[in-house]
């Protein structure tokens, strides 16, 4: 076990005798019956330990294409090893298993089985399916760096089963008298140094009656030993009727040693065995928040949101023989001490997944911030988008307000020096950025245009970098982080310059339209300008999306619109405003505008991250009983535990953070000031265990469907009536009660003295 699998049994919540096992709640066919024209989650079934290493889950479709399991499919071809973030980023060091019967079939869609939901079991722990065409069960159970496979035969004289190394590199070695297939997949979409290698071991528990492997032309023969593009291996047997053929598996991103090393996680334990102890693992984490409430469906959502949230930055450090923490680094290639993380996008998972870490798991959270000084260190750079390491996707800063954001809420354990001035390296210079294989820049490191933003206040419109206005608006935050985590670190200078350039948000504000506009060099606005348009000047979304985003200052915000009524107004709009979009920068509809379109919430786009915000912003603006409203009909419309079950791409969890912390009745909008703007809690009840063993209870008298509303709301018996919780108080314990009602009560929580944190003060009428 690791270091921090031990954290993770020492540290679970006591667990109530009589209590549903809350792994079961979960389904992780939830958001899997998506496409690339149209997204319900974009997930696969991941069968996993929380944050481990490796997960496994069915494959459907081509192997390679990204879309591995879409559940309206008919067949499946495999099980796999992968580590694929969102299909957009695509697997790497993937690697498959697949039983049949009868005549050997090897290519994928050749060999692919007729399944049924019907006879397919999904759960986080483990999943179970029935392959038609061959009469075999299959099945998989977890650990965090192997897993155990195991497959039901019928009577056959002919019985396989196959290991493909999948297109982009592999290597297979069969060892019949050890029982055993050994090799590598060095498959991936970049993101990784030359020597990239993922060594395994597949250990079976019966003699082979044939062995015979594959090359890149797909020519069988009984060679024990293939290298190539894409090769495999077949191992045969002659069962009797309900024979069981058990593989344990693992693998190392390290040496073919390590790998070994890791399949001693499975001992000598039972494919039962195994399994029981993913699920413990599974209860001990989602059994950090225990709801009750009678409706069912909710309680599902919940804790199939939860275990979406969970999975994502998973550990890519492993244990050598002494017991030492150590890594391969996707940075330099080379060995390294100490934690590493991976296969995260934090412009998605900064908003909501990284503050449930610091609120709930600032253990965990501490580790997964010292595995980003370590990536530094080793690559020169902080990454914003890791899989497994710099990808060259996506805009922002946002790795500064996760570290900012766990360092000023107490999460310690990590090299903040180090980090601080990783941070300062990006907000000053673009030069020296690291380079893929093709030799080219990675602008995903560090800040695009960041020279041009220090200069003028934002990313100019004209030079030939594009989204300018939307990085102008994530930088402006970035800075914020960075000048809060500068005063805290005692370097008042820096805190004074960067929280100047947190009110660069205001250089793209445009006063006559009203909403966030691009901006030429010389100060003129971009021309024509429609707040319809996708993309362009903004990322993934329009105007109207991106003009929330200065969460640092929504007062702010305010008083750029002219006060609070003209604010709220805005904000009403955007949900009475025609589902209206202009395609033309993207040239097609990308499935993020469609998404918004189908859903009739007007111009929300929940779907996406820049706006997951927007409904709590009501709380700045006095009027905290249409975020209550909002955040339930949201809750209620665009999620359920079913494979259509989110509104748009899930990206690491964040989508399903949102959901998790909705639920709960609170939300974190800001970063790096430990507050949280309240909502509408879903649940009569919800303890939540945090960090030290504290109990949270949050109650909701009266609470249904039809009362989404705060009548009152007390604190340990005092009354409450702020619109916001702080970390502190949370983190204390103790009893939060609301009382729900039908109606709006306007007076509850809508004083202004009472608002949120905002870097701006109310401007005088």
């Amino acid at each position: 076990m690791t270091a921090l699998g031990i954290s993770l049994a020492l540290t679970a919540p006591a667990m109530a005798q009589d209590a549903e096992a809350l792994a079961d709640l979960v389904n992780p066919l939830m958001g899997t019956d998506s496409d690339h024209e149209l997204s319900y989650g974009n997930t696969y079934p991941a069968v996993a330990v929380p944050w481990g290493m490796n997960f496994w889950s069915p494959v459907t479709g081509k192997p390679g294409s990204g879309w591995g399991y879409m559940y309206h499919d008919k067949k499946i071809n495999g099980i796999k090893q992968t580590h694929q973030p969102s299909p957009w980023m695509n697997d790497y060091a993937a690697f498959s298993l697949f039983a049949e019967t009868g005549p050997v079939k090897l290519k994928e869609d050749e060999r692919a089985s007729w399944f049924s939901h019907k006879a397919e079991e999904s759960h986080p722990y483990g999943y179970k399916v029935y392959l038609a065409d061959y009469n075999v069960t299959a099945e998989v159970t977890p650990t965090n760096r192997a897993a155990q496979f195991r497959f039901t035969f019928p009577k056959s004289e002919d019985a396989h089963i196959l290991l493909d190394g999948l297109a982009g590199g592999s290597m297979v070695k069969i060892e019949p008298e050890k029982r055993r297939i050994i090799g590598y997949v060095r498959n991936n979409h970049g993101g990784v140094p030359g020597n990239f290698h993922n060594y395994f071991i597949a250990q079976f528990d019966h003699d082979f009656t044939l062995s015979q492997s594959w090359d890149e032309g797909w020519h069988l023969t009984t060679d024990l030993a293939r290298e190539g593009g894409h090769v495999g291996a077949v191992v045969s047997f002659k069962t009797g009727d309900g024979e069981q053929v058990g593989v344990k598996v693992a693998s190392s991103f390290i040496s073919p040693e390590q790998a070994e090393r890791n399949l001693a996680e499975l001992g000598a334990d039972s494919f039962t065995q195994t399994q029981a102890k993913a699920k413990a693992a599974w209860e001990a984490e989602l059994g950090r928040i225990q709801v009750s409430d009678p409706s069912l469906d909710n309680r599902r959502t919940f804790y199939s949101a939860m275990y979406r949230m969970l999975l994502f930055p998973r550990m890519f450090h492993e244990v050598d023989g002494s017991g030492k923490t150590i890594h391969y680094s996707p940075y330099d290639g080379k060995i390294h001490d100490g934690p590493m993380f991976t296969d995260n996008g934090f412009w998605d998972t900064w908003r909501a997944v990284f503050p449930y870490f610091v609120l709930v798991r600032p253990d965990l959270d501490g580790q997964i911030m010292q595995g980003l000084a370590n990536a530094y260190k080793e690559g020169g750079w902080l990454p914003e988008w890791m899989s497994p390491g710099q990808r060259d996707v996506m805009i922002g800063s946002n790795s500064t307000n996760i570290i900012a954001d766990a360092y000023l809420n107490g999460v310690r354990g990590f090299d903040i020096d180090t980090l601080y001035e990783a941070m300062i390296k990006n907000a000053t210079t673009s030069a020296g950025r690291p380079r893929n294989a093709k030799g080219e820049v990675i602008t995903a490191a560090g800040r695009e245009g960041v020279e041009a933003y220090n200069r003028l206040g934002y990313v100019p419109y004209d030079i030939g970098i594009n989204e300018s206005a939307a990085r102008t608006l994530e930088y402006a935050t970035a800075d914020f982080s960075l000048s809060r985590l500068a005063a805290a670190l005692g370097k008042g200078k820096d805190a004074q310059l960067y929280a100047r350039h947190a009110q660069n948000y205001r250089n793209v504000y445009d006063a006559t339209s009203g909403w966030m506009r691009g901006r030429k060099q010389d100060g003129s606005w971009m021309a024509p300008f429609n707040p319809y348009a996708w993309g362009d000047a903004f990322t993934e979304g329009n105007a109207m999306h991106y003009s929330f985003s200065a969460m640092q200052d929504v007062q702010g915000l305010i008083n750029l619109s002219g006060g609070d009524k003209p604010f709220t107004d805005k904000l009403d709009s955007i949900f009475t405003l025609p589902p209206l979009f202009d395609d033309a920068y993207y040239g097609a509809v990308i499935h993020e505008t469609r998404e918004m379109q189908i859903v009739n919430m007007g111009q929300y786009a929940h779907g996406n991250q820049p706006i997951q915000h927007m409904i709590y912003l009501y709380d700045w603006a006095g009027q905290p009983w249409k975020a209550q409203a909002h955040a339930r009909d949201v809750m209620a419309r665009l999620y359920s535990a079913t494979p259509d079950g989110y509104p748009g791409d899930e990206d690491n969890g964040q989508t399903s953070a949102w959901y998790v912390f909705s639920a709960l009745g609170f939300y974190p909008v800001t970063p790096g000031v430990g507050q949280y703007a309240i909502g509408s809690p879903l649940f009569q009840s919800v303890r939540v265990t945090m960090p030290g063993g504290k109990q949270l209870t949050i109650e909701a008298q009266n609470n249904g469907p039809k009362n989404v509303y705060i009548q009152s709301a007390s604190f340990n018996g005092a009354p409450y009536t702020k619109p916001w919780l702080s970390r502190e108080a949370l983190q204390a314990g103790g009893t939060l009660r609301f009382v729900m009602g039908p109606t709006p009560n306007p007076q509850w929580a809508s004083a202004k003295a009472d608002a949120p944190f905002s870097m701006s003060k109310p401007s005088r009428p």
